[in-house]
């Protein structure tokens, strides 16, 4: 009997990995409005029809913004480079063409590229915030600005520095935007501010953009890549495929907007989301994905000015960093049904790297804390299998004396376990209360930045990608590349079959060959499992180990 509730145990654990990866339940969308409330928010690149909606104030214009010099129809870059990141700016539309992040790399090699935010086609911006009138939507990609600087360089000890772009357009609208950059943290502030000149009110909207091309295949098992974004307090996340069929439209309050990578985040954060803000989210046919923010309509008056706030972050999906930025950023950071675990995971991960200085070590630390934490309902469990031993031989008599009555096979076997106090499910059912924590920790393990390119020992420097020992020239059957000794993962399949070994035999010649077939199947399923993942079951299955050989000796 106990045998058969693990074998239950392990084929429901195995339909649940199974089910993560290919039949995840999608989130619900909320629901959309009817075409006629749907506002057209699109990138800068299409044209606008906005549609009325109650005015925010806008501040009097209390001084000129200062008029920009001879604007050249000619798109030039600045560079801006700071201790964290090299940015490319462009007077084409006073966007963002190019970030680099210089505390992160490509791959684990020292010399390899700096990671570049955006998977863009030439001539493509990554990100872009403007006021669009429908006079001045035609092209408004292409409207060109005057620069304050030709490069702006801020080290470690400087000040906070401002980039600033200004241009009028042929309609006589003078539009300044400043970019503040800081020398220690990845946040940008942004201020668009757009003075009407002309002798008439314009009616118009503030637009934010952010354009990506996503990549063929996903780095992690479990990160999102994809467009996001923060309705009325609730994350919602886009997959690139679900563009494809169509576009998507929501109104609300858009509290961010955003682009996730495996490990990187690009978003757009307005200082005061409006209740009836909308969001577009779009594929093109160049296979570039898009993520608009449309503010509501706004009348700006002759001779007023408007002034707007945003923040930009450009940069890792830390948790650190996303809480700087504040505005709810850090809800970008979401490990689905396992959050409410995963999160206290994560920072008991990070409070123990503080001190040890190696996440390989942190995971151990974790392993043995949540073993720890379990090791009664584990106790229990393994101290009913051996009660469940010592009953084989008179569970074969009862059987094999009714084995043509199995309603009174039942009750005799029932009547046995309250004899000597033995619960049946005991092996199972403390198992199966770990499973949230073992998912939560999959989720953590296998796409959080802290564990990107994180060395632990030996030939194992990056703990979010497969060990491997060597380097083959050939394939090797399951296995992805890059081919090798995956030296983890077999010691994983020893652990379990040792194990294995000290489990008692099931009398049923068919349960016991299905028990030792699994350890085959787990180091197969864990072969290209990032190293982190695979550390923490096998130091997992260690402890079980002595656990259980301290019951057995016990016991003896």
């Amino acid at each position: 009997m106990e045998k058969r509730t693990i074998i239950a145990f392990v084929l429901s654990f195995l339909i649940l990995i199974m089910w993560s990866f290919l039949f995840a339940p999608k989130k619900e969308q909320p629901p959309q409005k009817e075409e006629s409330q749907k506002k057209e928010a699109v990138a800068p690149q299409y044209e606008a029809k906005p549609t009325p909606q109650p005015q925010p104030s806008v501040a009097p214009k209390k001084q000129e913004l200062a008029p920009p010099g001879p604007v050249v129809e000619q798109e030039k870059e600045i560079l801006v480079e700071t201790p964290l990141y090299k940015a490319v700016f462009s007077t084409a539309g006073a966007t963002i063409k190019s970030y680099k992040l210089k505390n992160y790399r490509e791959s684990a090699d020292p010399q390899s590229p700096l990671v570049e935010l955006g998977n863009r086609q030439d001539g493509q911006s990554l990100l872009g915030i403007t006021f669009e009138a429908p006079s001045t939507t035609e092209n408004p990609g292409r409207v060109f600005y005057q620069a304050s600087e030709e490069a702006l360089i801020v080290d470690s000890s400087a000040s906070p520095r401002d980039l600033t772009f200004r241009t009028v357009t042929p309609e006589g609208l003078s539009i300044q935007k400043t970019y503040r950059v800081y020398p220690d943290k990845y946040p940008i502030d942004v201020l668009v501010s757009v003075s009407n000149q002309t002798g008439k009110d314009i009616q118009g909207n503030l637009r934010a953009f952010i354009a990506n091309l996503p990549p063929e295949k996903k780095k992690s098992y479990y990160s999102f890549v994809g467009l996001a974004f923060l309705l009325n307090d609730e994350l919602e996340q886009i997959k690139p495929k679900d563009l494809k069929k169509e576009e998507k439209r929501f109104a609300g309050q858009i509290g961010w907007i955003a682009y996730e990578e495996d490990y990187f985040l690009t978003a757009v954060i307005p200082e005061d989301p409006q209740s009836e803000g909308s969001f577009l989210g779009r594929a093109l046919p160049s296979g570039i994905v898009t993520a608009t923010y449309l503010s509501p309509s706004v009348a700006l008056p002759a001779q007023n000015q408007l002034d707007s706030r945003f923040t930009l972050y450009l940069g890792p999906r830390d948790l650190t960093f996303l809480k700087q930025a504040n505005k709810k950023l850090d809800l970008a950071i979401d490990f689905g049904w396992t959050d409410i675990i995963a999160k206290p995971l994560l920072y008991a991960l990070r409070f123990f790297n503080q001190y040890v200085h190696n996440y390989g070590v942190s995971i151990i630390i974790l392993t043995v804390l949540i073993k720890i934490l379990f090791w009664p309902l584990t106790h229990k469990s393994y101290k009913s299998m051996k009660e469940m031993q010592k009953l084989q031989p008179l569970m074969a008599k009862i059987r094999e004396k009714y084995k043509n009555n199995k309603e009174q096979m039942n009750k005799e076997l029932m009547g046995l376990y309250k004899t000597y106090k033995v619960n049946p499910m005991g092996g199972c059912l403390p198992m199966i209360i770990q499973i949230p924590v073992f998912f939560a920790l999959f989720r953590i393990l296998g796409s959080s930045i802290e564990l990107r390119h994180a060395p632990f020992l030996f030939w194992i420097n990056d703990l979010s990608a497969p060990d491997r020992l060597f380097s083959f020239p050939f394939k090797i059957p399951f296995m992805s590349p890059p081919y090798g000794i995956p030296v983890l993962t077999l010691l994983m399949g020893l652990s379990m079959l040792i194990q294995q070994k000290m489990t008692p035999t099931p009398g049923d010649p068919t349960q016991a060959k299905v028990m030792m077939l699994l350890p085959i199947v787990f180091t197969v399923m864990f072969i290209n499992f990032p190293s982190g993942l695979v550390l923490y079951w096998l130091v997992n299955n260690v402890l079980s180990i002595g656990q259980q050989y301290r019951i057995i000796k016990k016991s003896a």
